[in-house]
């Protein structure tokens, strides 16, 4: 949940000018709030927000007791700014300190291009080495990688958008793995839900297979493993709340924190991070591609996925795996793939300011495409709302470059480019899920969604 402490607020509607769905409320020069029903949670007033209390402030609630109301560690030391989210730290430190607890973690792509920054290192350091490092100092048993399931997610999702293509489904197909576009669409357009693909988001995926098949890798009783989430972005906790978001039979995804949350564990527990080594995610559910690693990025769902359907369709290898067509920064970008016999028409919206007039193209039958990502922040994941905070505009977009370029280096470095060559994803198939659109899978990597429109 996101919230405006009216303390702190100064009225100046920064916050107002980035929210994408109006959720601001209140006059210029007064302390604002947040209609928390369309709120869709991305963050993006946290990210602008440069209201803060100081120190030296009479008659301010004290800094300790504004600390616990937002479920922050009593050891953090950074301003505290009017616009905040709900943390999720002290429910991890806890886990990690309970010995019945067989504590998993999953971090997703954007962060390991964020993480860095919180420890004095330049705008979009690449440190997955460092970081899976310091998860396994914090004392968790298991350090995974979301990318995994963003591997896995392409598996289904193309498979699932192939379907439909050749077999006459509900078309364009709208990818779903950002919550606050889900939820978007859940309010304001519930129309549209069919085409909203029924692949779970990768880190939901992960939350499913940690309870099921990683308690079966490792021996471990279901009841007692405890899934944590590290991402960029301040939706994916209501994301992970969802009802039916447990098809293991447990809660899929126990806790969610933030990039920024996850520098503060680190920082409390005294690691150094610029000392770390380099470490390696543990497999099998932490082996990932660079197609996994892309979803950090707008563009990227979109790239990984042409990647694997082309080979799927053609059953030859891709000619080019950079496709740079549907890179780029916030906007709407349109494109065609030749795919043997197959013009495969896509569509990808960066921010959710600007995928109005598409639905309303969409609703009016006239949307010539078969496929749109949509990413709700400016430029993906990347400069999601829980990743480092940036006050001044011209660092903030540094940081967005800087993290996205990061995001393509290590999608290059990879010695696998393609969801469909992760060995371990083959493994999981030919040992567990079966086949993609299979029973298991689509008992466990897939869901229905919610119409939400307010009534009037």
């Amino acid at each position: 949940m996101i919230f405006i402490d009216q303390e702190l607020c100064t009225g100046c509607r920064r916050c107002a000018e980035v929210c994408p769905v109006d959720a601001i409320v209140g006059e210029p020069g007064k302390p604002q709030s947040v209609d928390q029903e369309i709120c869709v949670m991305c963050g993006q007033c946290v990210q602008v927000c440069s209201s803060y209390g100081s120190i030296w402030d009479d008659g301010l609630t004290p800094r300790e007791q504004k600390l616990a109301e937002r479920g922050l560690l009593p050891s953090v030391k950074e301003p505290l700014f009017a616009a905040w989210n709900e943390g999720r730290a002290k429910l991890v430190k806890e886990a990690l300190a309970d010995p019945d607890r067989y504590v998993m973690v999953q971090v997703a792509p954007a962060v390991r291009v964020a993480i860095a920054e919180e420890f004095g290192m330049p705008l979009g350091s690449l440190a997955p080495g460092k970081m899976a490092a310091a998860l396994r100092r914090l004392g968790f048993d298991r350090v995974y990688s979301t990318d995994f399931t963003a591997d896995l997610t392409i598996m289904e999702e193309g498979n699932e958008l192939i379907e439909r293509v050749t077999k006459g489904g509900t078309l364009p197909m709208f990818t779903s793995c950002c919550p606050a576009w889900v939820k978007y669409l859940e309010q304001t357009y519930p129309e549209l839900l069919p085409h909203l693909s029924t692949c779970k988001s990768p880190q939901q995926m992960a939350g499913a297979l940690f309870k099921t098949y990683g308690a079966k890798v490792d021996n471990v009783d279901p009841a007692k493993v405890y899934s944590v989430s590290v991402m960029p972005c301040t939706c994916k906790d209501f994301e992970s709340g969802r009802p039916e978001m447990k098809a293991s039979g447990y809660r899929d995804v126990d806790v969610v924190i933030t990039t920024r949350e996850l520098a503060h564990l680190i920082k409390d527990a005294g690691i150094d991070f610029n000392a770390l080594p380099e470490e390696e995610y543990d497999r099998p559910l932490g082996l990932y591609t660079g197609a996994g690693t892309i979803f950090g990025a707008t563009g990227g769902v979109m790239e990984a996925a042409l990647r694997t359907a082309y080979e799927v369709i053609a059953k030859k290898p891709i000619p080019e795996l950079d496709l740079k067509f549907v890179r780029g920064g916030e906007g709407v970008r349109y494109a065609t793939v030749k795919i043997e016999d197959l013009e495969l028409k896509v569509c990808v919206v960066s921010g959710l300011k600007n995928v109005a007039p598409v639905l309303e193209q969409v609703k009016a039958g006239k949307a010539d495409f078969h496929f749109m990502e949509v990413m709700t922040c400016p430029v993906g994941c990347v400069s999601g709302g829980g990743q480092p905070k940036a006050l001044l505009p011209s660092d903030r977009l540094c940081a967005r470059m800087a993290r996205t370029e990061s995001t393509y280096r290590h999608d290059a470095q990879l010695p696998h480019r393609k969801s469909n060559e992760n060995p371990d994803i083959k493994k999981i198939y030919k040992e567990f899920l079966g086949k993609p659109l299979g029973e298991k899978s689509h008992h466990l990597l897939h869901t229905s969604y919610t119409p939400r429109r307010r009534k009037a």
